[in-house]
C-alpha cells in the first residue's frame, strides 16, 4: 500500500489541441433587415434612367383667412408651386476570397460560409445606409429631451442641444402631437407612426411600463413588424439593436439611445439591382485555384420631402447634440 501514483503530462512544452472537427459548423445569430423595409421603393426608377431621379411634387396651398366671395368680386387666384426631390444611385459590394485548395480538403465547405457571413455583412451595411437616411442632415426636424417631460426642437437638420435624459412616455407624445398637428404628416399605416429606437431608448419606456402589448392593438390579419415591441401614443415601436444604425449611448453621459418616429413616404429608395450575393470560380484566375464570393448591388437611400415644412416633413429625429 505504500505505492505512490502521480499524474504525469505527456507533453513537457507546447500547446495541447484536440485534431478532432465537428461536421457541424457553429452558426453566428442571424442578421435580418429592420430598417429597409420602412423605405418606399420609387417604382419608375430602373436600369438604364442614368444615376439619380428626381421626384417632383406640387406644394401645398395656404389656408386664406377667408374663402368667401362677394357677388361682384373675382375669385382670387394663387400660384401653383413646384417642389423638388433627387435621390443619386450608389454601388455598394464586398467579399472574401478562398482557394479551391481549402475547398477540396476541408471538411467544412469554405464557400457555403462565406455566404452566410456575407449575407449578414450586407443586411448590416444596408440596414445602416437606411438609417444614414432617416437620420440625416437632409432630415430637418430633430427633438432633443431636456426633460422628463420636454424638450428642444431644431429645424435645420442638426441637434444643437445636448440631452439630458432618456425616453419617456411624454416625449412620445410631443413627437405624436407634432407630426399630426405642427406638421400634418400622415400616418404610416392606417392610423400608426412608426418609432424605430435603439435599445436603451426603448428600456426607459419598458421600465416604465407604459408600451401596450401588440395583441391588444392589432386586428386579424394586420402585420406586426419585425422587433416591433408594442405602442404608445399612437406610434408602433420597433427596436433596433445595431449600433451603427442607432446609437444606444448619446446625449449627457450617454443617457439616450438614438431613435426616430415618422409618417407615409419617409425615405424613398431607387435601386437597380438589390444587393445580392454574387460567386466568382475564377477569381483572379490562376486556372480556378482563387475563388471569392461578394455581395454587391446598385442602391440609394434619400428623405422624400427634404423639409421642415408643414404637409411635406415626414420624420422626427431624436437624438443629442
Amino acid at each position: 500500500m505504500g505505492q505512490t501514483y502521480t499524474w504525469t503530462y505527456d507533453a513537457t512544452t507546447g500547446v495541447y489541441k484536440s485534431n478532432a472537427l465537428s461536421g457541424e459548423l457553429l452558426k453566428l445569430a442571424a442578421l435580418k433587415l429592420k430598417i429597409v423595409p420602412f423605405t418606399r421603393k420609387i417604382t419608375n426608377f430602373s436600369k438604364g434612367m442614368g444615376e439619380s431621379i428626381t421626384m417632383p411634387y406640387y406644394k401645398a396651398a395656404t389656408e386664406p383667412t377667408s374663402a368667401q366671395l362677394e357677388e361682384q368680386t373675382r375669385i382670387p387666384i394663387d400660384q401653383l408651386l413646384m417642389g423638388v426631390y433627387t435621390i443619386t444611385i450608389k454601388e455598394w459590394g464586398r467579399g472574401v476570397e478562398f482557394t479551391s485548395f481549402a475547398q477540396d480538403l476541408s471538411r467544412l465547405d469554405p464557400e457555403q460560409g462565406a455566404q452566410k457571413v456575407l449575407k449578414d455583412q450586407m443586411n448590416l451595411c444596408m440596414d445602416s445606409a437606411a438609417a444614414e437616411a432617416f437620420t440625416g442632415s437632409s432630415a430637418k426636424i430633430c427633438f432633443i429631451q431636456t426633460s422628463l417631460t420636454g424638450g428642444t426642437w431644431d429645424t435645420d437638420g442638426t441637434p444643437s442641444t445636448a440631452a439630458t435624459v432618456n425616453l419617456t412616455k411624454d416625449h412620445l407624445g410631443c413627437i405624436r402631437d407634432y407630426l399630426a398637428n405642427t406638421i400634418h404628416c400622415p400616418f404610416y399605416d392606417s392610423e400608426w407612426y412608426i418609432g424605430l429606437f435603439a435599445t436603451k431608448a426603448l428600456r426607459g419606456l419598458k421600465n416604465d411600463r407604459v408600451i401596450r402589448e401588440f395583441n391588444k392593438y392589432l386586428q386579424k390579419g394586420d402585420i406586426l413588424y419585425r422587433s416591433e415591441v408594442g405602442e404608445c401614443e399612437q406610434i408602433r415601436l420597433v427596436e433596433i439593436n445595431h449600433e451603427n444604425a442607432l446609437s444606444d449611448s448619446v446625449g449627457t453621459g450617454s443617457v439616450l439611445g438614438e431613435g426616430v418616429v415618422f409618417g407615409e413616404d419617409a425615405v424613398g429608395r431607387i435601386e437597380v439591382d438589390f444587393p445580392h450575393l454574387r460567386a466568382d470560380p475564377n477569381y483572379k484566375s490562376d486556372f480556378g485555384r482563387k475563388k471569392a464570393v461578394v455581395w454587391y448591388g446598385t442602391v440609394a437611400f434619400a428623405p422624400m420631402f427634404q423639409s421642415a415644412t408643414d404637409r411635406e416633413a415626414r420624420i422626427i429625429k431624436v437624438g443629442s447634440a
